[in-house]
């Protein structure tokens, strides 16, 4: 913590202005209560610091990284009133110089990363630094991590008990039946009745808004003037509410695979594009098994591939592999291959795999994590009660069921198991809020670098486009052909020059700019796969349809 027993003579007299006019005063502005108490935590947080030493052993971090809390309002129209703690982590700059070891590299100050979600942890962030990819962004950061409200050690939110969490086998129907739909509208409105019961009248400040208002606290108690921040996915969205909420106070955001931020689309219409997305990021898997049936033996068409999938299914539902791996765990697992061209090679060997007989490798991979089961629970919760809180959902069930059965006749693969995660929302009991459009007009914001690859399905790339138009002197830089989730210090050296070039040294390239699509993976055969198994199954870092 820094030394800092009083406020200085500007901060005493900013807090006593800011306390004079009370929150919800008659004749204040729309949101003035909100940022009035934003401004009381920032200072507050400013004066405190925080008090980094050994992390929670739950999270498992090494003694290198250290953690510290931050305290920030539960509702920011009521800053004096409930605290919650918010958990931080932290590598300080390491100052080396990986092209030259005798060069010492000044301090440029804390980056803070957010992985997205609504639900992800950031707190294993500082780690990345190792990482060739990343030693020269470590050597002049420190690299900052955190678990935003509700996830993790940060006030965590819960909707059910972890163990309904591991239900297997399940069958997840393309196009289910009337009974399917009755059930699942069921499920959603006892999960919503849960939300709501475990949380009570906290779980409205479970949004968006209050996640760019703590981020505001955080940079405040790191003791930075103005926010290098990057955000993946979700964080893109609640980075470009910082952005909107706090322009001067901005020095530099990375915004990689952008979420689509027009008020229209939080959140309802956002998860429907993000369906027919998946659809065809789906092709581009079947077309790359085709391509490599010398490997796999799945057929040379996507077409073939696809009836090797659906037999796959229909075989599943009959009789589960190993008792637990139903159609919903099968489907779970190929969805992570529309995130990560990475994970193409062991999907399409645990399908050939099982369809010749061989159920082991289908098993490993989709079988649900119990040691997982309560971070999964607590993931769920979080990215449910942020969606269901941040914009109206529909309340009539006709519409969702018209909307994805029309979708799903064109991209069948992902648009039911999406409209079941988030349909808890249209029985949602804490009040919604409208979204805000975000905008920044011309010398507001600092320029903002956007990076999304052109076939992402988690954020479509309209999403990107969407957000270079609204940052005014935003740049776009975009990886052609290309459709992993994340592309920021991947294997595109061109995307990595960009982004080094940026953070490292304020330059951009022109409004926008574009870097060739990452090479395709390759064929991983059987005996490949003793000394290589997917991330997929390890806790914590299962993919969520939400981005």
């Amino acid at each position: 913590m820094r030394a800092a027993a009083l406020y200085s003579a500007a901060g005493a007299l900013l807090l006593t202005t800011l306390s004079a006019a009370p929150a919800g005063a008659t004749g204040a502005a729309p949101g003035w209560s909100e940022r009035h108490g934003t401004a009381v935590a920032a200072l507050r947080a400013e004066t405190a610091g925080i008090d980094f030493g050994r992390c929670p052993k739950s999270q498992g971090l090494p003694e290198n990284v250290k953690c510290g809390t931050v305290s920030v309002p539960l509702d920011y129209a009521r800053p004096y009133g409930r605290q919650i703690k918010l958990t931080v982590s932290r590598v300080p700059a390491t100052h080396r110089d990986p092209g030259n070891s005798k060069h010492r590299v000044p301090r440029k100050g804390a980056i803070v990363y957010n992985p997205g979600g609504p639900g992800a942890s950031g707190l294993h962030f500082p780690l990345i630094g190792v990482l060739p990819a990343w030693k020269r962004l470590a050597a002049a950061y420190d690299l900052v991590g955190y678990a935003p409200r509700g996830v993790g050690p940060s006030a965590p939110l819960s909707c059910q008990d972890p163990e309904q969490s591991l239900k297997a086998p399940t069958l997840a129907p393309v196009h289910p039946s009337e009974a399917d739909k009755k059930e699942r509208i069921a499920r959603a409105e006892a999960y919503a009745r849960g939300c709501a019961r475990r949380a009570g009248s906290a779980l409205r400040h479970y949004n968006s808004l209050n996640n760019a208002r703590d981020l505001d606290v955080l940079r405040a108690a790191l003791g930075e003037p103005k926010l290098t921040f990057m955000g993946a996915s979700y964080g893109t969205y609640f980075g470009a509410l910082y952005a909107h909420l706090f322009p001067t106070h901005v020095r530099r955001m990375v915004f990689d695979s952008a979420v689509n931020p027009d008020p229209a689309q939080i959140w309802y219409q956002n998860n429907l594009a993000q369906s027919v997305a998946f659809e065809s990021r789906w092709a581009d898997f079947r077309e790359w098994v085709a391509e490599h049936h010398a490997v796999y033996g799945l057929g040379r068409t996507a077409e073939a591939v696809q009836r090797g999938y659906d037999k796959a299914r229909a075989r599943l539902a009959a009789k589960p592999a190993g008792g637990r791996i139903g159609p919903g765990q099968l489907q779970e697992a190929f969805l992570q291959a529309g995130y990560y061209d990475d994970y193409w090679p062991s999907r399409a060997q645990a399908l050939s795999a099982y369809l010749k007989g061989d159920s082991k490798p289908l098993v490993e991979l989709a079988s649900p994590v119990t040691e997982a089961a309560a971070e999964e629970e607590n993931t769920n919760a979080v990215y449910t009660a942020v969606e269901c809180n941040d914009a109206p959902w529909p309340t009539d069930w006709r519409v969702w069921d018209r909307d994805n059965t029309r979708l799903a006749r064109v991209a069948p693969f992902e648009t039911w198991d999406n409209a079941w995660m988030n349909l808890p929302c249209a029985f949602w009991k804490a009040p919604r809020q409208q979204p805000v459009d975000v905008r920044t007009g011309p010398g507001e914001l600092p320029p903002v670098l956007i990076l999304a690859a052109e076939r992402d399905a988690a954020t479509p790339y309209d999403g990107a486009l969407e957000m270079h138009r609204r940052l005014a002197g935003s740049v776009l830089v975009t990886e052609r052909n290309a459709g992993t989730h994340g592309i920021a210090y991947g294997p595109n050296k061109c995307v990595n020059a960009h982004v080094d070039a940026y953070l490292l040294e304020g330059r951009l390239p022109g409004r926008r700019a574009s870097c060739e699509g990452r090479p395709q993976p390759e064929p991983q055969r059987a005996e490949d796969r003793k000394a290589e198994r997917s991330a997929a199954t390890k806790p914590g870092e299962r993919p969520r349809a939400a981005g």
